[in-house]
């Protein structure tokens, strides 16, 4: 997008630093794991949970024209039916002659197979809903589906939001939750996994406006990534091609990230027309449509809908915020999170063990946690600790020595460029929550100074 080069991290090296970190573990992992299942560790879990809210709060508490949902995972077969999963949601499968693994047809460039070199199978249709069963009696009436988006049940609620919230056109009903698809081939860690989370809006407007809202929302969501500090040069917009476009969408872009296995699909925006609600008020033979009060129009909205992967979107962030430099005699390597999705914002260091600093550090971090996620680091030098932090992407340290004890001030050491400055603990909120928000890096409060950190 801006004609720099863009430069590619190796996946190995994010693996091992969340194996290593606790980012992210192999699920069932003392069992030998779980083919393409992960867990999110203590700093995962903090790392997704804060790309959710900037998520929500950006297309949700910002805004007066979107509201949010959560719907059951577990919905009517007919659900299903109506929306095309049940007869069209499926892959073409392979298998192997020889070594029985199995693969997607449209991924392989021979008829061989790529671990052995057996002989193929025809390919066959694979659905990729998860059956299960509803009730004690396996029979095919109680046959029910794992979902495998969310999008459907913000659409069969269209009529009850419209109800509830009063809400005119144009507005976006917002969901984030859990889908589940049986993928034949998965990998990239958690780029395409089976259990994922999404996090969509299904945003309906008057046909005719559609074109309009496809582009604003296609923007929109482009900016969210920028904003949150993924390098432009590592994203892109895809148009889909008519031949790819799924059966329902009019027109579709995707927001393409520069992840370590090359360019691939972040998000997708596509204009889905009628097609949902249509086909829902057919099969169940309800009204759903919306009546304007100005225009005294009845009429089915068409539906623009942003769809992001949490996870995919997770593995963005810490491709893009990963750095290496250059630190005497060892690389010192450095998690460059925006401030807003970074796991820790403030790590609390005492310079001493002995009994004094580390009480007032306790008080000190003990008041900090009522307002952010904080750490307590006590074990090894200094530079050390500093140096975990960077990995795990802490904006700010605070440190505690013993003329804290005299003069009431303490040290905050900024990750990105190891600047100190020394500041009243009376101002240390005020100036932590500045330098949070992305405000002027090193104003100084009365008392305060600064220098850099000896390298």
């Amino acid at each position: 997008m801006t004609g720099e080069t863009p430069k590619r991290v190796d996946m190995e090296k994010i693996v091992s630093l969340c194996r290593r970190r606790g980012f992210i573990f192999p699920s069932s992992e003392i069992y030998g794991g779980l083919s393409s299942c992960w867990d999110y560790g203590p700093l995962g879990v903090e790392l997704k949970r804060n790309i959710k809210e900037a998520w929500w709060q950006a297309e949700v508490q910002q805004r007066d024209d979107v509201v949010g949902l959560d719907t059951s995972i577990l919905m009517h077969p007919r659900v299903w039916e109506a929306s095309g999963h049940i007869k069209g949601f499926a892959d073409p499968l392979v298998e192997c002659k020889r070594c029985h693994l199995r693969w997607r047809a449209d991924d392989l460039n021979s008829d061989k197979c790529p671990t052995c070199g057996g002989e193929l199978t025809e390919p066959r249709q694979f659905n990729l809903m998860f059956k299960t069963f509803m009730g004690p009696v396996e029979e095919k009436a109680s046959t029910i589906y794992l979902r495998p988006e969310t999008a459907q049940g913000m659409f069969v609620n269209f009529q009850n939001v419209t109800n509830t919230t009063r809400k005119k056109l144009p507005f976006g009903i917002a969901q984030i939750g859990k889908s589940f698809r049986n993928e034949i081939t998965t990998g990239n860690f958690v780029f395409r996994s089976r259990e994922f989370e999404q996090m969509e809006i299904e945003f309906f407007v008057k046909p005719g406006t559609d074109e309009e809202w496809f582009n604003y929302w296609t923007e929109e969501r482009l900016n969210w990534y920028v904003k949150l500090g993924i390098k432009k040069e590592n994203l892109k917009l895809r148009p889909h091609t008519r031949d790819e476009l799924a059966h329902y969408a009019r027109a579709c872009y995707d927001i393409d990230y520069l992840f370590p296995m090359g360019w691939a699909e972040l998000e997708g925006i596509a204009n889905r027309g009628d097609f949902d609600l249509v086909q829902h008020a057919s099969l169940s033979g309800k009204t759903i449509d919306y009546f304007d009060d100005e225009t005294k129009e009845r009429f089915v909205p068409y539906i623009i809908e942003p769809s992001a992967g949490v996870d995919r979107s997770l593995l963005a962030f810490l491709c893009d915020a990963y750095d290496e430099e250059p630190d005497k005699e060892e690389i010192r390597v450095v998690l460059r999170f925006h401030p807003g999705i970074a796991p820790i914002k403030v790590a609390v260091l005492p310079l001493s063990r002995k009994e004094q600093p580390v009480a007032l550090a306790r008080e000190i971090y003990a008041d900090l946690r009522q307002q952010w996620s904080v750490t307590y680091d006590i074990a090894q030098s200094i530079g050390r600790r500093y140096r975990r932090q960077d990995e795990i992407g802490t904006p700010f340290c605070v440190t505690v020595d013993f003329q804290s004890l005299e003069d009431n001030q303490v040290t905050i050491r900024e990750r990105d460029t190891m600047n100190q400055i020394r500041v009243p603990i009376s101002e240390l909120k005020t100036t932590l929550q500045a330098k949070l928000k992305g405000e002027e890096l090193f104003v100084l409060p009365p008392g305060g100074k600064i220098w850099k950190e000896e390298r």
